[in-house]
């Protein structure tokens, strides 16, 4: 398995590292090949190549299996066309990759339920799916822009069936891999759109008959995912309100530093934690790495097809986190140990090497 690395900017670095040291030690112990190759993207790619995605970069990420990505974020360059900053870094990114389909899960993990802004009764036993359409809708619609001496503006939202469907299967496929129920949201009361989205969900969800599908609109959504997010398993949307309901679900889990994404179904995946760049607490060794180590147990699930291997890690974090070990943004209160960046990195992946071990032991078995 050949991956290509993007440390980025901030806080990017530090929790690649611990990510790719995981990952190491993962695939050593099954077996698994792995080469890792770095390369530059956003504010340092600016710094250093004049560029936010060098060629350089855009090549090697599109001759490999698999892209692990830091963080993309600079104040440095704040000052400059929003078409020269470092974010756009990302954006070219995706579309070299050709991802249609970005994966959040957002769950409750025990050590932490009190950490969320939810009331415990509410939030224990959350564990979503959001499956999210990344390269169609509003963002990408043509035509936009302004007009009448840019006195007004616009945007077009445009989807066609088989964008639809693609990302629909993608949702449905996991589904059937957890509880068996997705919730396609859109706004099919005003929206065109909307209704072409509900009535092809339909149609592919006849190709799963194993798997529930229940439709709700987007402000319903929002609403449920604070007042019962318990009912939810797979949550299936298109851009513009997967954006925002990604984000409302990823601050239920009390940190964003907690959680990974997954870009899916173009040649090549990405993956990466859904935090910034954070430059505020960037060197200072104080980053959580959990949602990079957890990008990386997506990326031995859907693209190394390593079950086994992914669980070892993702049960490792709870193990480290139910022993009370916590890096500055998840910590609450006594009996906890306070370790850094690189500390919890380390603890992560001694346990995922010896659930590795054990799995292995008992497989030959």
């Amino acid at each position: 398995m050949r991956l290509v690395t993007l440390p980025g900017d901030g806080v990017g670095p530090e929790v690649t590292r611990e990510a790719v040291k995981i990952l190491t030690e993962v695939c050593d112990v099954h077996g698994i090949d792995l080469s890792v190759e770095e390369h530059l993207v956003g504010g340092t790619a600016i710094r250093n190549a004049g560029s936010p995605l060098p060629d350089s970069t855009a090549t090697a990420c599109s001759t490999a299996d698999a892209v692990l990505l830091g963080a993309v974020g600079d104040p440095e360059f704040d000052d400059l066309l929003p078409e020269q900053r470092p974010e756009i870094g990302l954006l070219k990114l995706r579309q070299v990759l050709g991802g249609f389909a970005n994966l959040r899960p957002a769950r409750a993990v025990p050590a932490l339920v009190d950490s969320s802004p939810l009331r415990r009764e509410i939030f224990e036993g959350t564990d979503l799916l959001i499956v999210r359409e990344l390269l169609g809708g509003l963002y990408f619609g043509q035509p936009r822009g302004f007009r009448n001496e840019d006195t007004e503006a616009f945007n077009t939202m445009v989807y066609s069936e088989e964008e639809i469907r693609r990302v629909a299967r993608v949702a449905f496929q996991a589904a059937q891999n957890r509880r068996g129920k997705v919730t396609s949201v859109d706004k099919a009361n005003v929206l065109e759109t909307s209704r072409l989205w509900r009535q092809t969900v339909e149609s592919v969800g006849k190709e799963f008959p194993g798997v529930e599908l229940d439709h709700l609109f987007v402000d319903a959504c929002a609403m449920h995912l604070v007042t019962d997010p318990r009912r939810f398993d797979v949550i299936l949307t298109e851009n513009l309100f997967g954006d925002i309901l990604s984000d409302e679900a990823a601050v239920l889990t009390g940190s964003l530093g907690m959680l990974a994404s997954a870009t899916i179904g173009g040649p090549i995946d990405l993956f990466e934690p859904v935090h910034g760049s954070a430059p505020d607490i960037a060197g200072r060794g104080i980053a959580n790495p959990l949602g990079a180590i957890a990008s990386a147990a997506m990326l031995l699930r859907y693209t190394g097809g390593h079950e086994i291997a992914a669980r070892s890690i993702e049960d490792a974090m709870t193990s480290v986190l139910d022993e009370g070990y916590r890096t500055p943004d998840i910590a609450r209160g006594s009996g906890e140990t306070i370790v850094s960046t690189e500390e919890m990195g380390s603890h992560v992946a001694k346990r995922a090497a010896d659930n590795s071990q054990s799995s292995l032991a008992y497989h030959a078995v």
